[in-house]
């Protein structure tokens, strides 16, 4: 078995050729790699030749061809491997967050990324929201144009109501900086439109792994803050409990620490790199993982993340979900989850950030290793099933309109409502007045 294996992180070259200039800004620009000169690409070591030659023209390229200089991100060192000399290039994740090779500039020519085992040319407006953030001190997705027109934003006014703030219709996307200087919506507009293209796929696994799906539900295209509802309320749902009442008082051992679980969730959408994709809630016979992408926020280390300092990647974002109190500022989500399940349920990558919550041992014991199969048996009647069809197609139709297109009357739309909400199939977004219902599954 060969020694050295290709990867995201090692480049393998037999000799030296000036497309290593390449590989070096997109490993600046990813989360660093070494590059092996001497080596083939199927991992027979034959080693380098002209080591002082090569060794001055990495020089070169390190100081004249790269921008910004990453003299500090680069090492070079020789490696002696079956009585042959390898040249290695080690170099660290760019400290600031765009290098191009200079003869093409900030342009897609010269600004590469790695990707598994490849180098990807960088599109404009990855390279543009890199280079604003190298040297304008401002958010991302407040600068990042929607690739949605025409948004509307019913559900977050009306979110804003029930909390008691009064926004003139005039001054409310200016007060909540949903547009860009240009007058665009902007990447934070979309998430909190009435309807986007953004999905939020919540997927339950039928094991251990992903080898085979129980389901998988979508409570995304919408607006941020109702799928942070409908994920909260899926989360209840799914936490099971059981009871020992040979105890005074009675105990009760919960599947996993809800709060904890709870903060993972805001945690991941409140910090995640929306210009990567949106984050994943997985869930297995034995655990739960939450998924963001973009690892931890610049300046912040894993003892800072840790010890619960808050430096959000989204400050716009985050202050929004202060307003509706759905968060807190004072950083206590991380403590929390720690305090319950330990430091290593953190994956923490340059690339993105991993939870992984472990289920209490004795709930799975009472219930079995097949728990995804305990569902709700309740039966929907006809009423209650063309209820939620009609809900699925336009969540604003009213009991009137509901009765009309489905024959019965107004009661009985009601009567539907009141029993699809007890089963958790529907929520109660807003009030009775200004309000719509929204389903859940």
């Amino acid at each position: 078995m060969a020694k050295y294996v290709e990867s995201e992180n090692v480049e393998l070259k037999e000799r030296y050729t000036d497309s290593i200039a390449r590989e070096i800004v997109s490993f600046l620009n990813a989360s660093g790699g070494t590059i092996l000169i001497g080596v083939k690409d199927n991992g027979e070591i034959v080693g380098a030749d002209k080591i002082d030659e090569t060794f001055r023209k990495v020089s070169d390229i390190i100081t004249n061809g790269i921008e910004p200089n990453p003299q500090d991100e680069i090492t070079s060192a020789l490696k002696y491997e079956e009585g042959k000399t390898v040249i290695a290039i080690n170099i660290t994740k760019g400290s600031r967050n765009i290098y191009c090779l200079k003869k093409y500039g900030f342009s897609s020519a010269g600004c590469t990324i790695r990707i598994g085992t490849t180098c990807k040319e960088m599109t404009p407006e990855q390279i543009r929201i890199r280079y604003e953030r190298n040297f304008i001190d401002t958010e991302y997705m407040l600068k990042k144009k929607s690739s949605s027109a025409g948004l509307t934003f019913r559900e977050l006014k009306i979110y804003y109501t029930e909390k008691g703030y009064h926004l003139d219709d005039r001054s409310f996307e200016s007060n909540l900086k949903l547009k860009t200087e240009e007058g665009h919506y902007n990447l934070l507009a979309e998430l909190l439109a009435d309807r986007n293209n953004i999905p939020f796929i919540f997927v339950k696994f039928a094991g251990k792994n992903k080898a085979a799906i129980s389901e998988r539900s979508d409570y995304g295209y919408g607006c941020l803050l109702t799928t942070y509802a409908k994920i909260k309320t899926r989360l209840q749902a799914e936490n099971i409990c059981i009871s020992d009442t040979t105890v005074r008082p009675r105990e009760d051992t919960y599947l996993f620490d809800f709060g904890s679980v709870n903060e993972a969730v805001i945690n991941c959408l409140v910090h995640n790199d929306w210009t990567i994709t949106e984050p994943q809630i997985s869930m297995f016979n034995d655990r739960i993982e939450v998924f963001s992408h973009g690892g931890l926020p610049n300046g912040m280390t894993e003892k800072l993340f840790f010890e619960g300092v808050s430096k959000p990647r989204n400050e716009t974002l985050m202050r929004i979900f202060l307003m509706m109190n759905l968060t807190e500022h004072t950083g206590h989500g991380i403590p929390t989850i720690v305090e319950q399940y330990g430091k290593d349920v953190f994956e923490i990558d340059d690339r993105y950030i991993r939870c992984v919550i472990p289920f209490n041992k004795k709930v799975l014991s009472k219930i079995g290793n097949n728990y995804n199969e305990i569902e709700n048996k309740q039966k929907l009647t006809k009423t209650e099933k063309r209820v939620l069809a009609l809900l699925v197609e336009d969540a604003d139709l009213i009991a009137d309109e509901m009765a009309d297109e489905i024959g019965v009357t107004v009661r009985t739309i009601q009567r539907a409502y009141s029993s699809l909400q007890k089963n958790g199939y529907i929520q109660r977004i807003g009030s009775k007045r200004n309000g719509k219902w929204i389903v859940l599954k």
